[in-house]
């Protein structure tokens, strides 16, 4: 492989830390920035010219969720090593997930950290794990989990070369942008964004949505597009993972929940199905209809549409027309009840959603919910000091999830409200 090959797939912004990891001056990478960066790409391609340069070296390449692996990483790597055009060297299965490196028999292993057991029990059939790279750093529990995966993992042998890729959320408090901060030997931290990248390898529509992005929502385009980190520090809810639940595992999700949060404009209606694991504390937000100007009849419609049907309990809003609006659904055959809310139980019910391990929640089939979730904020006053207290604003998905959620969280609230 020739420098003038690489050339063609390496981004040019990437070249210093290509040097640095091909003088072994670098044993981490950390690769970090906006959409469309190509820093997945570059740590791809990187991983496989480092596992043709150590003969006796395997790769390990992890994600939080297994479900995410084969139209992530593994498509990933399929890239790399076809751009590469090495694909008459390389063997790749789907199950068991690995790829092999056929002049050597070298393996690359994909895992997911749903069942961390897999990690500590992997076993090279010679020479030692050397190569490993965490994809979407930003989902995974906290440093001290990429500790222990990395303790699992690194062990035997004089070389290893570690690869953290991810977006930066918003929040600079997250964990993830505090732990780019710190020092350590060893370790490159490099952020890039898509105006580092050659604009032929991007195309003109992403380019396109970039800049409507950044004419329409400056705050959002340097979030997204740019990897800066630009929220206020002051999220309510910092346990959201925003990710693709897919049919699998919602076929796990046993216990639904479901919520209605009236509107009409400006404020929109919004209704979630939801899913919680109490001996995990994680709740999952499924679906969602939401709109502005929907009728009784029109909303009845849209629910039947998405599933809902005469034996699914639905708890909605009871403030201002929302026991007429409950009435009115019920009467099209949906199993319809007010909350029951009660003084102090806004406070209450906030505090407990911010308090679950996580809040996942799918972007796709949820859009607004995941919207609300990850950019709700306390309010500052002049001096910059966070107001107590919980914003009634831009929070409709947030409070159908409260309502939808009420028979969990109602009985502890009431217990407290005795005693307190």
């Amino acid at each position: 492989m020739t420098m003038c090959r690489l050339s063609e797939c390496i981004a040019p912004a990437f070249r210093p830390v290509h040097r640095a990891i091909w003088e072994e001056r670098c044993t981490e990478a950390v690769l970090y920035g906006g959409r469309g960066s190509c820093k997945s790409s570059f740590a791809s391609i990187e991983l496989l010219l480092q596992l043709i340069r150590h003969p006796k070296v395997h790769g390990v390449v992890l994600r939080k969720r297994e479900n995410r692996l084969r139209t992530s990483v593994y498509a990933q790597m399929q890239w790399a090593i076809l751009t590469l055009g090495l694909s008459h060297q390389f063997k790749m299965t789907v199950s068991p997930m690995e790829i092999s490196y056929l002049p050597t028999g070298q393996k690359i292993y994909f895992f997911g950290m749903d069942d961390p057991g897999k990690i500590k029990s992997i076993k090279a059939p010679f020479g030692h794990i050397g190569l490993l790279w965490f994809e979407e750093l930003d989902q995974f529990s906290g440093p001290e989990e990429i500790r222990s995966v990395e303790q699992s993992v690194l062990r035997g042998g004089d070389y290893s070369l570690v690869f953290k890729t991810f977006n930066p959320p918003q929040s600079a408090s997250h964990w993830v942008n505090r732990a780019v901060a710190g020092e350590k030997e060893g370790r490159i931290c490099y952020k890039s964004s898509y105006l580092d990248v050659p604009p032929q390898w991007l195309g003109r529509r992403f380019l396109e949505d970039a800049q409507f992005l950044r004419e329409k929502n400056v705050h959002a385009y340097e979030h997204e597009y740019l990897g800066v980190s630009n929220g206020t520090g002051g999220q309510v809810f910092s346990n959201v993972t925003v990710r693709s639940i897919g049919e699998e595992e919602r076929s796990r999700l046993d216990w639904r929940y479901r919520g209605i949060d009236w509107g009409w404009y400006p404020d929109p209606f919004c209704y979630l199905e939801m899913a919680y694991l109490a001996q995990e504390q994680r709740l999952f937000v499924l679906d969602e209809v939401s709109g502005n100007k929907l009728s009784n009849e029109r909303i009845a419609e849209l629910l039947r549409q998405h599933g809902v049907g005469a034996q699914h309990r639905i708890t909605a809003d009871s403030g201002g027309e929302g026991i007429k609006s409950s009435s009115d659904l019920r009467a099209r055959g949906l199993d319809v009840h007010p909350a029951m809310k009660g003084p102090g139980s806004v406070d209450y019910s906030m505090k407990w959603l911010a308090s679950l391990r996580e809040i996942v929640i799918d972007p796709e089939r949820c859009p607004r919910a995941a919207a609300e979730f990850t950019q709700y904020e306390f309010e500052k006053n002049q001096s910059g000091d966070t107001v107590s207290g919980f914003p009634d604003r831009d929070n409709h998905a947030i409070d159908a999830a409260r309502y939808g959620l009420e028979r969990i969280w109602q009985k502890p609230f009431r217990q407290n409200r005795l005693h307190g």
